[in-house]
C-alpha cells in the first residue's frame, strides 16, 4: 500500500519539489491550502488530479485536525510559513502566529489524530542570525535577528519539546537559503536572474538592489527536499543543517547572472536603494552540512554557478514566451 504525504505549503517552492519527489517514489500526496484571494497555485497547476488537496490554514486548529483526519497521512511536512524575511518586520505578529504558535497547532493536530506519523518541520538559517561561530552546525546558539527568525526558533523548539515530550517522531531541517527557478520574485536572486533576463530581452531596463555585500550560504531546492524525505526515513528522529558549507555575495550572484545572459558590464544596470536593506543585517551565515552527510547520505548536487545560470536560463524562457 502506498505510503501518504501531507504537505503543508504545498503551493510555494519547496512543496511542489517535494510533491513531485515523493509522487516519483509512489506516495500518495495530499497537500493544504488556504482558500485566500491572493493564493496562487501555479507551481503544482501541472500535478492537478495527481494530488489531493485540503482546505486548512495555521491559523485555525481545527481546519489541521480535519485535514489530518481526512488524509491519514504516514508522512507530515510542515512547510507552511511567511516565507520572506524582509516582510516580516511589517507582519510581525503575523509572522509569530504562522511560523511559530502554527507550528504548535500542527503538532497538536498530529498528536490528536495521527501520532504515529513522521514530522517534518521547516526550520530555518534565519535562527542563527547574529552566528556565535562558523560555520554553523546543529549545536550552535540561535540568535535571530528578524522576527522571521525569532518565530522560526520558536517553531525548532516546540518541535523538539513535542518529540522528547510525547516520544512523537518529529524533526527539523535547518535550511540554509535554497532557491530555484520556483522561487518568488521578492527574493534578491530570483529578482536578479529575471532582471538580467528582462534587460537581455528589452522589457527592463535597471535593477535595484541595497546591498550587494550581504553574503548567504545558497543552495537548488530540488536537492534540499530530498534531505526533507530522508529525514523521515530514518531509525531516531534528529535535527539537521541542510546547506553548501560556502558563502557567496549577492554581487557574486549579479556577476554570475548578467554573464549568463550575456550582458557585459552588469554596473550600468545595478542602482542600490536603501529601501531594501534590512533594519538589522544577518552576517556569516554559512552551514555545515556534514552530520547530513554522514547519517543521511546527502550533500548537495548543484553548484551555485549551476543553480544561478539554470535561474537565468528559465527567466529567460519564461520572459519568451
Amino acid at each position: 500500500m502506498a505510503k501518504r504525504a501531507f504537505i503543508t505549503g504545498v503551493s510555494g517552492q519547496d512543496g511542489s519539489y517535494l510533491s513531485e519527489l515523493l509522487l516519483e517514489k509512489g506516495y500518495e500526496v495530499h497537500g493544504m491550502v488556504r482558500r485566500s484571494p491572493t493564493d496562487s497555485f501555479e507551481l503544482i497547476d501541472h500535478l492537478r488530479g495527481q494530488i489531493t488537496l485540503h482546505q486548512g490554514d495555521l491559523l485555525d486548529q481545527s481546519s489541521l485536525t480535519e485535514a489530518l483526519r481526512e488524509s491519514r497521512p504516514d508522512e507530515i511536512y510542515n512547510l507552511a510559513a511567511t516565507s520572506f524575511v524582509g516582510s516580516s518586520w511589517a507582519q510581525p505578529a503575523l509572522t509569530a502566529e504562522l511560523s511559530a504558535v502554527g507550528v504548535t497547532r500542527m503538532l497538536e493536530a498530529m498528536h490528536e489524530t495521527c501520532p504515529e506519523a513522521r514530522f517534518y518541520q521547516a526550520s530555518s538559517s534565519e535562527m542563527y542570525g547574529m552566528a556565535r561561530e562558523v560555520p554553523q552546525t546543529e549545536g550552535t546558539p540561535f540568535y535571530p535577528r528578524s522576527p522571521y527568525g525569532a518565530a522560526k526558533a520558536y517553531g525548532h523548539f516546540i518541535t523538539v519539546n513535542y518529540r522528547e515530550s510525547y516520544d512523537l517522531f518529529t524533526t527539523s531541517g535547518i535550511l540554509f537559503n535554497h532557491e530555484s527557478p520556483r522561487r518568488g520574485i521578492d527574493f534578491v536572486t530570483r529578482k536578479i536572474t529575471w532582471h538580467a533576463a528582462a534587460i537581455k530581452l528589452g522589457k527592463a531596463q535597471k535593477l535595484a538592489l541595497g546591498s550587494l555585500d550581504a553574503e548567504r550560504d545558497w543552495g537548488y531546492a530540488k536537492d534540499y527536499v530530498e534531505a526533507m524525505w530522508l529525514m523521515l526515513q530514518q531509525e531516531t528522529p534528529s535535527d539537521y543543517v541542510i546547506a553548501t558549507n560556502e558563502r557567496h555575495s549577492v554581487r557574486e550572484c549579479v556577476e554570475v547572472a548578467f554573464d549568463e545572459a550575456g550582458l557585459g558590464e552588469w554596473e550600468q544596470y545595478v542602482e542600490l536603494d536603501p529601501q531594501f536593506v534590512r533594519p538589522a543585517e544577518v552576517v556569516e551565515l554559512v552551514g555545515d552540512y556534514s552530520k547530513a552527510e554522514s547519517e543521511l547520505g546527502w550533500k548537495p548536487t548543484t553548484s551555485f554557478d549551476e543553480l544561478i545560470r539554470l535561474m537565468v536560463r528559465s527567466d529567460i524562457d519564461l520572459l519568451q514566451a
